[in-house]
């Protein structure tokens, strides 16, 4: 057997540099044309001009999610912290529109965990925090969801699994980080049964909500984007919702504005995504076993994978 390569990013960790070289440079030559002519059925590609129509289009859809919800039949959804552009539009439709949210829910993706347990809203990298001022806190309290039916996940998080057998999760929102992951269901470690190989598909899918350890990479990009470049700020775990509530999703849909992941990045998920290419070094290609998920891209976030030096 061939061993596969070594990470470039960190040798002790599983991640997209450890696939196929022939993979990486068919990523790479994706024209966004090409891209688009990789939709398929349960797999779709949408694109969008502007940041403005980006945003509000993610926004939207937390009302089209909420609109479904009834007493005898509770719908959620379950969004992320990154992007965070549309909770300020999702609060203002709301109030605008006058919209009920008695019924609807909430499901946080995920939370920072220091020192065995979930940050608290004190903490400034906090995305229960977040979501609350960005959101619901600016939601008229005619209109606002009971405090009791927004789902924050924990280091002890079988309440949280069990909220998702008793409502309806209508779309699982997110973006995709720079080591391809959604949420933060991130690669594994490389040593002990996962040295030579990544878990196996099945294995991986079988993951639910649960505290990880998080790639180097992820602790990069989150300092980059959330912490002005300080890495000491940034924990290196967190509590995150798992293949298995995801499945549980109706509908997944990620939102590519190129702050997050970059130009490769989003053309390598699409196109193993598009191709069923399955590698759990890779977990948002796990994702083309989902019988309905939606990537959006802002053009402007696409830009090109030519080499250039700066």
């Amino acid at each position: 057997m061939v061993m596969r390569p070594l990470s470039k990013i960190a040798q002790g960790w599983w991640d997209y540099t450890t696939l196929d070289e022939a993979i990486l440079r068919e990523a790479s030559h994706l024209s966004p044309k090409q891209m688009a002519g990789l939709d398929r059925e349960g797999f779709h590609i949408a694109f969008y001009d502007t940041l403005e129509e980006f945003y509000l289009a993610e926004a939207l859809e937390y009302i089209s999610a909420w609109s479904q919800a009834t007493p005898d039949d509770p719908v959620g959804i379950c969004g992320p912290i990154g992007p965070t552009e549309q909770l300020p539009l999702v609060a203002r439709l709301i109030n605008e529109l006058g919209l009920s949210l008695r019924n609807a829910h909430f499901w946080a993706m995920d939370e920072w965990v220091l020192d065995g347990k979930e940050v608290p809203p004190s903490h400034p990298l906090s995305f229960a925090r977040t979501n609350l001022e960005l959101c619901f806190d600016r939601i008229d309290k005619r209109l606002a969801m009971p405090r009791e039916n927004i789902h924050f996940p924990t280091c002890r998080p079988a309440e949280y699994r069990r909220s998702f057998e008793h409502v309806r999760c209508a779309v699982m929102q997110g973006g995709q980080g720079e080591v391809k992951h959604w949420a933060f269901n991130d690669p594994f470690r490389r040593h002990g049964q996962y040295q030579d190989e990544p878990p196996s598909i099945e294995e991986y899918l079988g993951l639910s909500t649960r505290v990880v350890d998080l790639h180097p990479l992820t602790i990069l990009q989150n300092a980059r984007t959330s912490a002005n470049g300080n890495l000491c700020q940034v924990p290196t775990q967190a509590v995150t919702v798992g293949p298995v509530e995801t499945w549980k999703a109706e509908k997944v849909s990620i939102w590519h504005a190129g702050a997050h992941d970059n130009p490769f990045g989003i053309r390598l998920t699409t196109l193993m995504i598009a191709e069923r290419i399955l590698d759990s070094s890779v977990p948002m290609s796990l994702l083309a076993l989902h019988p309905n998920v939606h990537f959006h891209v802002y053009r402007g976030g696409l830009g090109n994978t030519s080499v250039e030096l700066h």
